[in-house]
């Protein structure tokens, strides 16, 4: 069986044009990527069976949806649908609406009720009416809703959307949480870069109906052919595992593959997984390994590529390591500093991080 999903979906949507093609893992978190008008909801709704189009094909883990012979209608699709809006049943307790739709046969609950509430924080209330929740709670019981309809795939279209930024972060835990937990693939729409920074394993661009790249999310972030490198939010996911904490100085020492990061943060537990992220602008460079600085992050690192980005500004790709085989590392420079010290491609030069953040924050507890 394939352990992969394959989409490829084209046709004329009025006055746009959608021709989209992408195969990523049946796995982790997908974020479809893209400005607004895009066709990333079209493309979702696409793999849910709401929109058929002709020329479409679509396969989850070697299930094929669509393809030239045959269409699913999307009743009989496994699938869990996130909506923009929780649209909850007003008339339902929560426990009502998380249960809605659910299997009946006991052979089925793959994914049990008490697991869903204590890992989406639902357990305090079960009881009540929506109308009494707050919007990040609604959203929560959606989630957990989609989650007991046992989907073979989680399809989220910008979640957070409609929320404030205070119950974003408040709800971005339990994602992470979802992510760590399930082994169900979800693909994640959003136009919010700190969310699929955050969330996303592997990453599809679109823009203007069509796929421009897709692949794991540190690969795209770092492609010099993408237009990620050239903005001025560029930066760097990098997965990372703690290897000790400093409880004295509230420091974290992380290893990347190629070098290793000392980020403050509250206590850790040894060998978990973290995400940092690293913006092209805090990463200055140095051909010497520089002594007596405030800067604690100075890693080896070799220029593997440049472009230039902006009036008299340089973006490079470093490999972290001696032989640059490790994580990538964007850093933004002037074109005179480039001039200056002489930089080129395949130069060996110290990488001065200015500031790295944890990007995944440690789950709430458990209700």
């Amino acid at each position: 069986m394939s352990a992969t999903i394959k989409v490829h979906l084209a046709g004329q949507l009025g006055q746009f044009a959608l021709n989209a093609a992408f195969e990523v893992p049946a796995r982790g978190v997908t974020a479809l990527f893209g400005p607004s008008g895009c066709g990333k909801t079209s493309v979702l709704r696409g793999v849910a069976g709401l929109l058929h189009l002709r020329d479409g094909y679509c396969s989850i883990a070697g299930d094929v949806w669509q393809d030239a012979h045959h269409f699913r209608p999307v009743h009989q699709r496994a699938l869990g649908y996130v909506f923009q809006e929780s649209s909850l049943f007003a008339h339902l307790s929560v426990r009502g609406n998380l249960l809605y739709g659910a299997p009946k046969q006991a052979q089925d609950h793959v994914i049990r009720f008490d697991d869903v509430v204590a890992l989406l924080g639902l357990a305090t209330f079960l009881d009540r009416a929506p109308e009494t929740l707050s919007g990040g709670e609604r959203q929560r019981v959606a989630m957990g809703r989609a989650l007991l309809s046992q989907p073979k795939i989680l399809l989220m279209d910008e979640p957070l959307s409609a929320l404030d930024r205070l119950t974003k972060d408040e709800i971005l835990p339990f994602l992470e949480r979802l992510h760590e937990s399930l082994a169900i693939p979800v693909l994640y729409v959003s136009h919010d870069m700190s969310e699929v920074e955050r969330l996303a394993d592997h990453l599809v661009l679109m823009r203007a109906g069509q796929v421009m790249a897709s692949g794991p999310l540190s690969a795209l972030q770092s492609d010099p052919s993408l237009p990620l490198v050239s903005s001025q939010e560029a930066a760097v996911s990098l997965d990372a595992r703690v290897e000790a904490y400093d409880a004295q100085d509230g420091m974290a020492a992380l290893a990347v593959a190629g070098g290793r990061f000392l980020v403050p943060s509250a206590p850790l537990q040894i060998r978990a997984s973290q995400r940092l992220r690293v913006l092209a602008g805090d990463v200055s460079l140095a051909l010497a390994e520089p002594n007596e600085s405030t800067i604690v992050n100075v890693l080896r690192a070799k220029i593997l590529s440049v472009q230039e980005s902006g009036a008299h500004q340089m973006v490079v790709v470093l490999g972290l390591g001696e032989d640059g085989q490790g994580a990538r590392l964007l850093s933004r420079v002037t074109a005179r500093s480039w001039r200056l010290l002489g930089l080129m491609q395949g130069m060996s030069v110290y990488a001065q991080v200015k500031g790295a953040a944890l990007v995944r924050k440690a789950a709430p507890p458990r209700s």
